[in-house]
């Protein structure tokens, strides 16, 4: 089933309509969650899937209602979290299974991760290199275990190298090169390797379906199916060689845009997502998939500078990555809007422009979508939860609970 990525024309006025409704008693700027499409996202990822567990990536969630509202559901177990002092927060809170994705030099967490045998069985860290090992060892406090993942480099190398088509994460491209660190792992005390992470970023974070752009798209669909092929063929051999070294409890691969090719790889154990239960903007270009927007923020007019243009307070929400347009928060409703190309979306106010700014009043609220998941969050204190046209709950978000990891 494919889900719709926004509503029809024809619907968009009763959407901004529902939406404006739930949050009647609410001030805006706020960020809303539509329960409703937020289930049914997860639905979708675990049907995609294909009876795999999801790891939820919590840098798309930034939630910790959220997080615990979809690890109830089948299909999903465990975090897989973007910093230490995350991941120990997120164990201490009561979450059992938490895999950092991400090399940590935090040795303040380190210590704390290896002195309390709760943390030790809980959290997972994740190491491309010997040398963190050894800061890892620098900074013990206690005696406990740490459990280790390892990192493949997943990008797809062509011209002899010369090449590298993916995101630039592990310098651990061979499987012959991985062997050798697992054993340098098995073989250090204090440590016991469980895991294999793999996350190719050039399949499942970028679009092969943007409108306008069919060459563009083309290359990417053609890019995408040979790394694909290249990389189940060296992920299953590299998988095979570590476990000659080592029991895995998990290889862990994919990412939302690419849940149901790497859940067909028999050497894949479970796949990660995150972005697909908020469906932000960048996650509107895919063949394969299509998601609901679940997320959104709502900024309020406050001025109408002249015919065709109102003027929203606050806005200034760029995504993380490269810069461009791409980058910037989307007005969704109501439906025409338009970002003003010299201005942008600005530090404390935003000017729209399009036909739709006509009808708008000082105090209406205008619908955004922002172009990545959980990042929206880092600006908002608190989700309001919508079920249909009412808030059902209000509840903090990463920054809201005064946790700012990053």
């Amino acid at each position: 089933m494919r889900l719709p990525a926004a509503p029809p024309v024809a619907c968009a006025s009763a959407e901004r309509a529902r939406l404006d409704r739930a949050t009647a008693s609410c001030d805006a700027p706020l960020a809303v969650v539509d329960l409703q499409a937020f289930d049914a996202n997860a639905a979708d990822l675990v049907r995609r899937a294909q009876g795999k567990p999801v790891r939820v990536a919590s840098k798309s969630v930034r939630c910790r209602a959220l997080l615990e509202r979809v690890l109830v559901r089948d299909g999903f177990t465990g975090v897989m979290s973007f910093s230490l002092a995350e991941s120990l927060w997120l164990a201490r809170s009561g979450i059992e299974d938490v895999l950092l994705a991400y090399p940590s030099a935090d040795r303040a967490g380190l210590a704390e991760l290896t002195s309390d045998p709760k943390l030790a069985r809980a959290v997972t860290v994740t190491v491309d290199d010997p040398a963190q090992l050894t800061l890892i060892d620098a900074a013990r406090a206690g005696r406990e275990e740490v459990r280790v993942c390892l990192e493949l480099d997943t990008s797809l190398r062509l011209l002899g190298g010369r090449l590298r088509l993916g995101a630039l994460r592990s310098p651990v491209h061979d499987p012959e090169r991985l062997t050798d660190l697992a054993r340098s792992v098995v073989r250090r005390p204090g440590f016991r390797l469980v895991g294999l992470l793999a996350y190719e970023a050039h399949v499942a974070g970028v679009g092969d379906a943007v409108e306008g752009r069919p060459l563009y798209s083309r290359s990417v669909r053609l890019m995408q199916a040979a790394a694909r092929r290249e990389l189940a063929a060296r992920r299953a051999e590299a998988v095979r060689a570590v476990r000659a070294v080592a029991d895995l409890e998990f290889v862990n691969g994919g990412g939302t845009g690419s849940v149901q090719h790497t859940a067909a790889e028999d050497a894949v154990t479970e796949v990660a997502a995150g972005s697909g239960l908020f469906v932000p903007r960048l996650f509107d270009h895919y063949r394969s998939f299509r998601g609901r927007p679940a997320a959104l923020f709502a900024l309020p007019v406050v001025r109408r500078p002249g015919p065709g243009v109102v003027t929203a307070q606050g806005g200034g929400y760029p995504a993380s990555g490269a810069a461009g347009a791409d980058r910037l928060p989307h007005p969704y409703l109501p439906a025409g809007l338009r970002l003003d190309p010299r201005e942008g979306a600005g530090e404390v106010q935003t000017p729209l422009t399009g036909q739709p700014a006509d009808d708008l009043l000082v105090g209406d609220k205008v619908w955004f979508r922002h172009a990545k998941a959980g990042e929206m969050c880092e600006r908002f204190e608190a989700l309001h939860l919508i079920d249909g046209d009412r808030v059902v709950e209000t509840v903090p978000t990463y920054r809201g609970e005064a946790r700012t990891f990053l």
